[in-house]
């Protein structure tokens, strides 16, 4: 039941104590907004590292030779190892039942690309059909390789959207045109985007074999790249990749000669490891940020139940005299903790409503590393202010309590 006889009493008491009340709402609005900021930048770290894993297929593996940094078997250190055709079948026979995509890649270097007369400067790789899917890539127009091209030695490319945008905008689609690979014309057949952006769109593809055949590539290749079957759950994996790891470096070591715990011979880089690193090092980041907003709601509940003990002590003689004309305990309480709900929840849907919008109106425009779109759920906001509510309830009832006990006669003893 609404009594304006309390809500006058306590606007009476703000209106008193201005600075005091507004000090003590600062500090629980502090403690929100810190909060919410917090968990919204955590969101946004999470955000900007699934991005980044976004630019391969989740489940990609890719392996690169290095040179070895560790005499074996009678080999000398300060070997460079190089990765041939029978590395890459004879790994994709070994474990064909853990593989989904396969491809070779091979770097062709010092080749001049041209269309018409103009000069192009953009990265050649010679890789299979299935690098589509490893590098989570899509197709825009035409196709990608097939596997027709790769048997047949084509003489075709891929170009990316970036590079049509600079090269053919007069165009109406560069299907069907051809790029001059150092006098040599390759058909374009297919324009594809990368989820990665414009920085991953600097490639012009052929078949591998087209280029090892036709760039005296030989048998040699850069890299092995692959993606895992998909599984239900992250962990699986996880140990899925990891286990496909550890099996084709032992192989690759094992042929090519290298000391097992030689790192720099046999590089692999695993997404599926890195990301639970990332997210194993989120989920630590987050606990702090839980942490350090929720000892700062605690210093502002803190705050409430001080102010309301000492509006206790300020009002003992008006509380002794209610108690004489017949007030009951209860009521007593009901008024105490009535100014400690108020000003918590003012305070607290202040915060809230200030960091929400705050991160609703800067967080698209952050452009930090690792860092993408901080937000924050709704819902988990909206349920921390009634915690908080709640919280400043228990702080209030205790001066409440108090105030409800005190005698009669000593009440109207005091000064």
């Amino acid at each position: 039941m609404f009594d304006l006889e309390r809500w006058q009493e306590i606007f009476d008491t703000i209106r008193k104590n201005k600075l005091r009340t507004f000090l003590t709402g600062l500090s629980v609005a502090s403690g929100i907004f810190i909060l919410v900021i917090l968990l919204g930048f955590g969101q946004g770290m999470q955000n900007g590292i699934a991005k980044e894993f976004e630019q391969d297929a989740a489940t990609s593996v890719w392996v690169w030779p290095g040179v070895t940094t560790i005499g074996y078997k009678g080999m000398n250190p300060g070997r460079p190892i190089q990765f041939r055709n029978e590395n890459y079948d004879m790994a994709n026979f070994l474990f064909e039942d853990q593989i989904e995509n396969k491809s070779p890649r091979l770097f062709v270097r010092n080749v001049f690309v041209n269309y018409g007369s103009e000069s192009l400067a953009y990265n050649l790789q010679g890789v299979s059909s299935d690098f589509q899917f490893i590098e989570n890539e899509f197709m825009t127009e035409g196709r990608f390789l097939n596997l027709q091209d790769i048997y047949s030695k084509a003489k075709v490319a891929i170009i990316s959207n970036k590079i049509n945008r600079e090269v053919f905008q007069e165009l109406d689609s560069p299907i069907g045109e051809f790029l001059d690979l150092s006098g040599i014309p390759f058909k374009i057949v297919g324009v594809y985007g990368d989820i990665g952006g414009e920085r991953e769109e600097d490639r012009i593809y052929i078949p591998v074999t087209t280029a090892q055949q036709v760039f005296n590539g030989a048998d040699r290749l850069n890299n092995l790249s692959y993606t895992l079957p998909p599984v239900e759950d992250f962990e699986t994996a996880v140990e899925q990749s990891i286990k496909f790891k550890n099996d084709l470096k032992s192989y690759l070591q094992k042929v090519h000669t290298v000391a097992p715990h030689d790192t720099s011979a046999i590089q692999v880089y695993n997404p599926m490891e890195e990301a639970k690193r990332f997210y194993a090092l989120m989920g630590g980041i987050k606990f702090f940020f839980w942490f350090v907003g929720v000892c700062t709601i605690i210093a502002g509940i803190v705050g409430v139940s001080n102010i309301m003990l000492i509006v206790v002590k300020e009002r003992t003689r008006e509380i002794g005299i209610r108690k004489a004309l017949g007030a009951k305990p209860w009521s007593i309480v009901g008024m105490i903790l009535h100014e400690a709900i108020f000003i918590t929840s003012i305070a607290g849907f202040s915060g809230l409503i200030l960091s929400m919008g705050l991160l609703e109106i800067v967080g698209p425009h952050v452009e930090v590393d690792y860092v993408l779109n901080p937000s924050v759920n709704f819902n988990v906001a909206i349920t921390t202010v009634f915690v908080l509510i709640f919280a400043g309830t228990i702080a209030g009832f205790f001066p409440a309590w108090r105030a409800a006990k005190i005698h009669v006669i000593e009440a109207l003893k005091d000064e």
